[in-house]
């Protein structure tokens, strides 16, 4: 287990404006949108989501980060748990030539509208019950996915993470160092259901055995 991260120069990419998040806009109301995971939360308005969540290649970078450091190759199998429209396991699939992608994900509309090139291989479901033998996967990643969770649900997933991974796993959850960064947080998020520090992760972690690799989203 290992802090690796290949997420931040993604994350920082975006200008975010906290107060106004909270503002603008009703947030109990944006957030019960947000939680249909359906046109409203991937492109709809910003105030309740993405506002418009398109391809425009900015997982190119973590795509060849993963590939390298677990020296994927042809044939090997990936899972992306909360994979959206994958879009990341699209940039796999580009850099490894020959690799078996699969996605799953909570929101039908986000698959419905998924690349094409990977809409054969995405399917929804959950990741507290995964669909797949014990052992199947090269690699599992989920990226600002199991955040989303209840504690029950987020113990029942972990689990199921190391049930169906062998060695290489790889998970990006938000989290907050101080208070600054926790009321960032919960300005921001519409989603989060676990809020909890890098120790409390840690904690989470130890509780279910996870073996993987992570790393921390924050909102500075």
């Amino acid at each position: 287990m290992a802090h690796l991260d290949f997420i931040t120069s993604v994350h920082t990419k975006t200008k975010r404006d906290y107060l106004k998040r909270v503002n603008e806009y009703p947030k109990a109301e944006a957030a019960k949108l947000a939680k249909k995971f359906d046109f409203d939360y991937w492109d709809g308005d910003r105030k309740t989501g993405y506002g418009g969540f398109r391809y425009d290649g900015r997982w190119v970078p973590v795509a060849q980060k993963l590939a390298a450091h677990y020296q994927l190759k042809a044939g090997q199998k990936v899972l992306d748990i909360g994979c959206g429209k994958g879009f990341l396991l699209h940039d796999l699939m580009q850099t490894i030539p020959g690799l078996q992608v699969y996605g799953l994900d909570l929101s039908q509309y986000a698959i419905d509208h998924s690349k094409e090139e990977v809409r054969p291989f995405l399917k929804q479901g959950t990741a507290a019950q995964l669909p797949y033998a014990d052992g199947y996967f090269d690699l599992i990643i989920s990226i600002n996915t199991l955040h989303n969770l209840y504690c029950y649900e987020l113990d029942q997933a972990l689990r199921e993470i190391e049930r169906v991974g062998k060695k290489n796993k790889y998970l990006v959850v938000e989290s907050y160092r101080n208070e600054e960064e926790k009321a960032n947080l919960l300005y921001w998020q519409l989603t989060c259901e676990s809020f909890c520090t890098p120790e409390e992760w840690q904690w989470w972690f130890k509780q279910t055995g996870y073996s993987g690799d992570y790393s921390f989203i924050y909102f500075e």
